[in-house]
């Protein structure tokens, strides 16, 4: 039970703060957001909690010591709604932060929990300080896991964009928030084009390019099957967006499922279509081209979401009625949601707990868009709320998951704190020639 502590004599704050529940918070929000936010419930000083009696509307509050240079955590209490709502701030400039999409499993399938996906980096891309849950995905079947929408990870498209709106950072770290269109498509020998999709279910009458990033094997069942290997001078994998290549035909399955090797990719057209391409043979050189509008040539990371909440400073309309079906009457009910934002300088990673009487009832999307305006954010993306919200800082999950446990899910994004890379290089070229990395 979150007890009411609001700007009470200092005694009777800190007994409060004795009694509820082991929660490390920070203390830096604006106080503008005290008034219509709650509180802040935090460890901090005579002189800290002086300084939220007298300071101006403007004014940040200090950030106790010990904390991680340019990023702090807070949790946000109202009691009146209930609310209850966490906040991770990352600076953008001067402290090497960068934020990376990952996927459970390292694939394009399977799911696990943020903590798992966290612990499951590679030292060598950084230390993660802050991560929340990502995208859309999905839930069941032999695709579980599989991204709604596009998703890149370190430059690898791991599936197709769908028209919706996606967060993406390019190669010189900037934050993006576009609709992005699919343009993927196959060029046969005689100069016919074929539009596909990239690492999910496939349709009967459509055509899915399968990665090794699926896994050992395609799951498709029947359909026509081509495997395709690399040609000799193109480019090859890992798959880029805006990057073609060109795929010589190493053999052609009917069976379905086929297996799936680090060296090659498959295509798979399904039995309502396979007809068209009964005359391509082995050894056919068939032209591999992933581009989408706009383009994404420079996209490092990405990850598909919606709707967005804040665009160009000003919050979206959220156009959903009680009347349609749930995916968008769910809109306008308070549910636990999760959420980026940005402005020039700072990332907000929000989660917004749910469903919980005693805790939080969770937010509208309107009230979670207007609630990333009061932080500031210039931009701001919905991502997959319900059992699915969790924030991670600094170790540990830090909000309370709906479900009583973490949900295993398909992706997340993560903040690392990059190496500075005069201190990489420097390291470097202290190594001996046979220890030392060289860029791929």
């Amino acid at each position: 039970m979150w007890l009411n502590c609001g700007l009470i004599p200092a005694m009777l704050f800190l007994r409060c703060m004795k009694s509820r529940p082991n929660r490390t918070t920070e203390g830096w929000l604006p106080v503008s957001l005290l008034p219509e936010y709650g509180q802040r419930l935090s460890s901090l000083s005579f002189a800290g909690l002086a300084m939220i009696a007298t300071a101006g509307p403007a004014a940040d509050l200090p950030a106790p010591a010990g904390q991680i240079p340019g990023i702090a955590h807070t949790n946000v209490i109202v009691p009146a709604e209930p609310w209850s709502i966490h906040v991770a701030r990352v600076s953008r400039a001067g402290f090497s932060y960068e934020i990376q999409s990952r996927h459970a499993d390292a694939g394009a399938l399977g799911m696990s929990t943020l903590s798992r996906q966290v612990a499951d980096l590679n030292p060598e891309h950084g230390r993660p300080v802050a991560a929340i849950n990502g995208g859309f995905y999905q839930r069941d079947k032999i695709y579980g896991g599989a991204a709604r929408g596009l998703q890149i990870v370190e430059g690898e498209v791991l599936s197709a964009p769908g028209g919706g709106p996606c967060f993406w950072v390019d190669v010189g770290g900037e934050p993006h928030l576009t609709h992005i269109a699919s343009q993927f498509q196959m060029t046969w020998p005689q100069g016919e084009t074929t539009p596909f999709g990239l690492n999910e279910e496939r349709r009967d009458g459509a055509v899915v390019l399968y990665t090794p990033a699926i896994g050992a094997s395609t799951h498709t069942k029947g359909g026509l099957e081509f495997v395709l290997e690399r040609q000799e001078g193109s480019r090859w994998l890992p798959l880029r967006v805006g990057r073609g290549l060109a795929a010589r035909v190493r053999a052609i399955q009917t069976n379905g499922n086929t297996p799936l090797t680090p060296d090659i990719m498959v295509l798979s057209a399904g039995p309502n279509i396979m007809s068209r391409f009964q005359t391509i043979t082995v050894g056919a050189v068939l032209q591999v081209y992933p581009a989408s509008s706009p383009s994404l040539s420079v996209a490092r990371n990405a990850l598909s979401g919606g709707p967005v909440l804040i665009h160009q400073g000003k919050q979206q309309k959220i156009r959903a009625s009680p009347d349609d079906a749930y995916e968008l009457s769910s809109m306008l009910e308070r549910h636990p949601r999760t959420a980026i934002g940005w402005n020039k300088d700072w990332y907000y990673l929000v989660v917004v707990d749910g469903r919980q009487r005693d805790l939080s009832d969770g937010m509208t999307l309107d009230e979670l868009a207007t609630f990333l305006g009061k932080l500031g954010c210039d931009e701001a993306l919905n991502l997959d709320g319900g059992g699915s919200s969790t924030l991670w800082f600094d170790g540990s999950v830090r909000n309370s998951p709906c479900d009583g446990y973490e949900r295993p899910i398909a992706n997340s994004l993560v903040v690392l704190q990059k190496e500075p890379k005069s201190t990489k290089r420097t390291a470097q070229n202290q190594a001996r020639p046979s220890e030392r990395t060289w860029p791929q």
